[in-house]
């Protein structure tokens, strides 16, 4: 079997799903993307560049399609490079968000498309104007519905599609649902095990942690509004007033992912630290940014209760990699949440925007935690579902051969 994976930032999803289909005898994987990655044993790392920029005073509703356009054209003459060397894949599992799956059956017809189909965006029932602190603008119905464009052209095309979650999956239109799967990334839940010996030590002061210290954490690719980080800031005086003895360790970069980027030449890091931090003790917040991944798993081993917070939108590995090693999670009562955690059995659902009963469920961990032990280890229990080597790469692999050979 030969198998072509195609992601802007590959390996992304794929990271173990193609080196455990390279390492199958007979099988061929080949994978196409923009940016540098790391090797992948048995995997041929194909970049290729896209060629020209968007139209100067291009429409702003046809921007994203435009953009897609370009990915997806350069990413096909990168694939008939491929086919000129006499490369065919059996099927090409590829990420629809960004274009570049556009236009590969037209390379190769008899190809079967698997797509991942990661969010589809709509004006209502999910991130568009969940926030009324930044509310819908004139128009962003039209930019939502404008920047789908790309995906339904990339889902028309598709043999099958898959989805990492239920609610995700939800989003995608119900003409495509027929042929749409759900299957999680997975997490290594052997890896992410908890340890109630951990320490670890952070940063330049060399702050030092261990399991039974009143540590709080939060954590984001970026500290953003999306991700709730405004919230969290909002709760955080009240959790350090009422709890003396509490530290919170935030990790996080202070670019934007997602949304609108901040005004005024700021960041979203500074805007909401700014806001509260006449009320904060600033020996007692730690901002640790970006961190090692071995740091990242220590340091939610250590945590007596975890804050994970999100506009309905994709669900972050790290919520599920937060339960798998134990954590008590606080976690908005949003969708994408929701579907995993349930309410005072495998952690604390709260509010999104109410800071007071973020603040109030947060303190009521620290102050009792032998209360939430059960609700930590239920939280391990439902993160076993989710496992990368036993249910999740098994399923994904599976769904690959099924389509390869015409069905899924």
């Amino acid at each position: 079997m030969r198998v072509l994976f195609v992601h802007q930032n590959f390996p992304g999803q794929y990271r173990h799903v193609a080196p455990a289909l390279a390492a199958r005898p007979g099988t061929e994987v080949v994978a196409l993307g923009i940016n540098p990655a790391p090797a992948l044993p048995g995997v041929r790392h194909v970049r290729y560049a896209v060629a020209g920029r968007s139209t100067a005073g291009i429409h702003p509703l046809a921007a994203n399609f435009e953009a897609a356009t370009l990915r997806g054209e350069a990413a096909a003459r990168a694939a008939l490079a491929l086919k000129a060397e006499g490369f065919s894949p059996d099927v090409i599992c590829g990420h629809s968000g960004w274009g570049e799956t556009l236009f590969l059956k037209d390379v190769w017809p008899r190809a079967r498309l698997l797509t991942f189909a990661e969010f589809f965006y709509s004006a209502s029932g999910a991130d568009t104007g969940f926030d009324p602190e930044f509310p819908a603008r004139e128009g962003d119905a039209f930019r939502t519905r404008a920047r789908n464009a790309g995906q339904l052209v990339a889902f028309e095309a598709s043999d099958r599609l898959v989805s990492p979650t239920a609610w995700q999956a939800s989003r995608i239109p119900a003409a495509f649902r027929d042929r749409l799967s759900v299957i999680h990334d997975g997490i290594d839940t052997d890896l992410l095990r908890p340890d109630p010996g951990a320490r670890i030590i952070l940063g330049r002061d060399r702050l030092s942690l261990g399991a039974g210290d009143e540590v709080v954490t939060f954590v984001n690719r970026n500290l953003e509004p999306y991700r709730g980080y405004h919230s969290f800031m909002r709760a955080l005086p009240e959790i350090l007033r009422r709890r003396p003895k509490a530290r919170a360790v935030i990790v996080g970069g202070s670019d934007t992912s997602y949304g609108a980027m901040p005004p005024g030449g700021r960041t979203w890091r500074e805007i909401f630290l700014d806001e509260v931090k006449a009320e904060l003790d600033p020996a007692r917040v730690h901002f640790v940014g970006r961190i090692p991944y071995r740091d990242y798993v220590d340091l939610l081993r250590v945590a007596a209760v975890h804050v994970y917070l999100t506009y309905p939108f994709v669900l972050s590995w790290s919520m599920l990699e937060a339960m798998a090693l134990g954590a008590c999670v606080v976690g908005s009562a949003t969708p994408p949440v929701a579907e995993v955690i349930r309410h005072r059995e495998n952690g604390i659902l709260v509010d999104f925007f109410a800071k007071d009963a973020i603040a109030e469920a947060v303190v009521s961990v620290l102050a009792d935690p032998g209360a939430v032990a059960p609700l930590r280890a239920a939280a391990r229990q439902t993160a076993l579902a989710y496992d990368l080597r036993r249910v999740c790469l098994p399923a994904h692999l599976r769904l690959i051969e099924a389509v390869a050979a015409g069905g899924g």
